[in-house]
């Protein structure tokens, strides 16, 4: 297989739509903060630029240094897109969190949720210094954003959306997904949709699956979801990919937690659709003696679920659903 020429990168400091010629792809390096030597750590920028103007639409990805479905979901829409047929300009950032990626972590090298902090400070401490130049010297440019997710460590996911639906155009956003579900989200402080929310940005939380993989299913998914919205705001003329499988709206969530450490099975299905006081995990001490059972408090969906057998007094159990009717 001939193998590609490595070729020069360059860096910026801030994101620049006219620096990128129209009817081309180009990639950059993003200069955010320094390390302790004075060498810059950067965050990689792909820009796809149509030939005529329009929306600028960005898609981040590992903002959770171990989340990497999305990186591949930003490789494949490029790889995908037919330049000459685009209007306006797609910014995909495949890694925010270079720091926590590099080590292979959630969180950022000072222990800190980097999606809790956002949009940081100008005079903060180092993740928020992070937060807050990612936030003023790329975010800011875009009209729209969808920031692609996953699981945490030791936990799966459906295909599902956060989303604001009281609000029109994040409605859309979030519909034309062809998700699993859609949780009805206001957006939290401290969260990078809830900083754009501030910014007057319609964004999406995409949550595509479990960490530290690439898994193709979530992955086309994704792909097909950014493609939607790509016809829907008219960058491309393209046939919508609808879905086989009806979206389940859920008017809100909540996490299961346990009270007590032990060994926990949790023996039910993502998407699977729970009565109240149906059975949904069960802990067992070291010896095996099973010492609890736990309950769904309410009806509703699984979102998500622990797979971790280890669980300390506190730990989830699984994130249910409350299904809109």
């Amino acid at each position: 297989m001939q193998m590609q020429e490595d070729k020069v990168i360059p860096t910026i400091s801030s994101l620049d739509i006219t620096a990128t010629p129209k009817g081309t792809i180009a990639h950059y390096w993003l200069k955010l903060i320094t390390d302790g030597l004075g060498n810059p750590i950067s965050i990689p920028v792909m820009i796809a630029r149509g030939v005529t103007d329009g929306p600028v639409l960005g898609i981040t990805a590992a903002v959770h240094g171990n989340e990497l479905n999305g990186i591949s979901v930003i490789h494949r829409l490029f790889n995908e897109i037919e330049i000459g047929d685009l209007s306006g300009t797609i910014v995909g950032v495949p890694v925010v969190n270079v720091p926590s990626f590099m080590r292979k972590q959630r969180r950022f090298n000072d222990g800190v949720d980097l999606n809790h902090i956002m949009p940081g400070k100008e005079d903060g401490n180092i993740s928020q210094v992070y937060a807050h130049r990612f936030i003023k010297r790329l975010v800011k440019s875009f009209d729209y954003l969808l920031d692609l997710h996953t699981a945490s460590t030791g936990r799966i996911n459906s295909y599902y959306v956060r989303a604001d639906m009281s609000q029109p155009m994040v409605k859309s956003l979030a519909e034309l997904q062809n998700a699993d579900i859609i949780v009805h989200n206001p957006p939290s402080d401290g969260t990078l949709r809830g900083a754009a929310d501030v910014l007057g940005i319609p964004a999406i939380t995409l949550e595509v699956g479990n960490p530290s993989t690439f898994q193709r299913r979530f992955i086309r998914s994704g792909v097909h979801g950014i493609h939607n919205v790509l016809c829907f705001l008219k960058m491309i003329k393209d046939d919508m990919i609808e879905s086989d499988r009806e979206t389940v709206l859920c008017q809100r969530s909540l996490w299961v937690y346990t009270d007590t450490g032990g060994l926990l099975t949790v023996p039910v299905e993502l998407r699977q659709m729970l009565k109240k006081g149906e059975v949904i995990a069960n802990i067992k001490d070291i010896f095996g003696h099973k010492i609890k059972e736990y309950f769904t408090p309410e009806e509703g969906v699984v979102i998500g679920k622990s797979v971790s057998p280890v669980n300390q007094s506190g730990g989830r159990i699984l994130h249910l659903g409350i299904v809109k009717k």
